[in-house]
């Protein structure tokens, strides 16, 4: 009877206008604007599907309001909406609201979500023993199947450079399935080389004359060990691989050189992960 008296009491609101009031979040405001570096307390970002929302709830995330097409309602948006408690549900039909966002709803159902702070880097690092640092990484898809590899593969914390992607844009989400909220991480505004400070052997995974395997036994004994890796287009940089403790790359055939780095941080994170 409770649950029944929750739903009745659901503030649905229809949609009628791509305009009205409550609903920019999801169609008008930018990636930046709703990331809002100016106020971080104030900052939003959307998470897409009923298994990604569901993530983020369990993982302690606050809800503000959802979108969701009106099927979705007493659907795939319905336990969703119940633990979300007293938050605006806008819902409307499938065009309407593809008009609004730009593309059509994954399941139908959007959820606009309180960023939390940003954490420190010596808190989410404190207790690791597997980092993955992503240096000018900028393809929402690459980020998010790295955070989805690095949540399944033992990787303890991401640290990410500034010119990196944000893990929260809302593509980056839905393609880590929801992994971003399951890893620790921050933004590392520092040298690379402050890691050692922390206890960190730095791994550059990088090709090199200097290079050694990804299978190097060596890499094994290390207790504490920074995968870093680089940019889509170029790699690290020439300083970042001569700080580096170790050039790693992975062995491969066929004259093949590299991979994308989001294969190539899966084969990094199993590889150097630490054996029990």
């Amino acid at each position: 009877m409770a649950n029944e008296s929750k739903k009745k009491n659901m503030p649905i609101i229809e949609i009628s206008s791509l305009t009205q009031q409550g609903v920019e979040i999801f169609g008008t405001l930018t990636e930046a604007q709703l990331r809002n570096r100016i106020e971080p307390e104030k900052g939003i970002f959307i998470a897409e599907s009923p298994k990604v929302i569901n993530v983020a709830l369990d993982a302690g995330y606050e809800p503000l309001s959802i979108l969701c097409e009106r099927r979705h309602i007493a659907g795939d948006a319905a336990d969703i909406i119940q633990r979300s408690g007293d938050i605006p549900v806008y819902t409307g039909g499938r065009d309407l609201l593809a008009s609004l966002t730009g593309y059509k709803l994954t399941r139908g159902v959007l959820c606009a979500m309180r960023r939390p702070m940003p954490r420190p880097v010596e808190e989410i690092c404190r207790d690791a023993h597997r980092i993955a640092v992503l240096d000018g990484v900028v393809d929402t898809t690459n980020i998010g199947a790295i955070f989805r590899s690095a949540a399944a593969l033992g990787i303890d914390a991401v640290l990410l450079t500034t010119s990196s992607c944000d893990p929260l844009n809302r593509r980056a989400v839905r393609v880590s399935m929801g992994s971003v909220f399951l890893v620790p991480w921050a933004w590392m505004d520092t040298p690379l080389n402050t890691l050692s400070s922390m206890g960190f052997r730095t791994v550059a995974m990088a090709l090199g004359e200097n290079a050694v395997s990804l299978d190097d036994p060596r890499l094994e004994t290390e207790q504490k060990l920074a995968i870093i890796m680089g940019t889509e287009g170029d790699g690290l940089a020439k300083e970042t691989i001569q700080e580096a403790d170790y050039v790693v790359r992975i062995p491969m055939f066929h004259g093949v050189d590299s991979l994308n780095v989001a294969a190539a941080s899966a084969v990094a994170f199993w590889q150097l992960r630490v054996k029990k």
